[in-house]
């Protein structure tokens, strides 16, 4: 990252509130769905939450779910919500709107090359993980360059999150996930031209006794 003061940026990410999609296992994408009444419960326990971070600015993926997620913590937090189609979840072409069950039924050729974690490798009318992740990472290291020494919250999804993640512990992307990504889960960074840092990963304790589930 060139260009940025070296006093870092805090950029504290989080997945939306669980959506009816979620919930029976549709593969959202670009496509959308509403948040459950458990997904607006989970975004009031984050902007709870979130209230003694000093968050300044928020961010948001422009898809319908986390600008829903978005606009419930905004409210609490009295912030704007600045919208980045940079921060959308992949384009999973067609397998959007469906299971894996029933896309493995209807797609067993892309769906085994999806299962086979390729980076590189795109569904028809969709986009790749590597795509996904220049793009995730290049809006995350603008909006540090441009709120330099700032703490800013991004609402994104679970794949945007794994993005993240790969980028500040260097892990390939080739790496099959071993760590969670839970709906409404708290993630810290700090971003600055030395780097990123992961300082918090998949922090759900404000949801006390509300469910989560991680990402398919």
């Amino acid at each position: 990252m060139r260009g940025q003061s070296e006093k870092p940026t805090t950029i504290i990410a989080v997945r939306h509130g669980e959506t009816e999609w979620n919930r029976v296992g549709r593969q959202q994408g670009h496509l959308d769905s509403p948040l459950t009444p458990l997904g607006k419960q989970q975004a009031l326990s984050m902007a709870d939450a979130l209230s003694s971070r000093s968050v300044q600015l928020l961010y948001s993926s422009d898809l319908g779910r986390a600008q829903e997620t978005a606009t419930i913590i905004a409210a609490r937090l009295n912030l704007q919500v600045r919208t980045d189609a940079r921060l959308r979840e992949r384009n999973l072409g067609i397998l959007e709107g469906q299971t894996m069950s029933q896309f493995r039924e209807k797609h067993p050729p892309e769906a085994a090359s999806l299962a086979s974690g390729d980076p590189d490798f795109a569904l028809p009318c969709g986009e790749s993980a590597r795509q996904r992740f220049v793009r995730n990472v290049e809006c995350v290291e603008e909006i540090a360059r441009k709120h330099a020494g700032n703490t800013v919250l991004v609402v994104a999804h679970g794949g945007v999150l794994n993005s993240f993640f790969h980028k500040a512990v260097q892990l390939p992307l080739e790496t099959r996930r071993s760590f969670s990504l839970f709906n409404a889960a708290v993630n810290v960074f700090t971003v600055a031209d030395s780097g990123w840092r992961l300082e918090t990963w998949g922090d759900v304790s404000h949801l006390r006794t509300i469910p989560t589930l991680d990402d398919a």
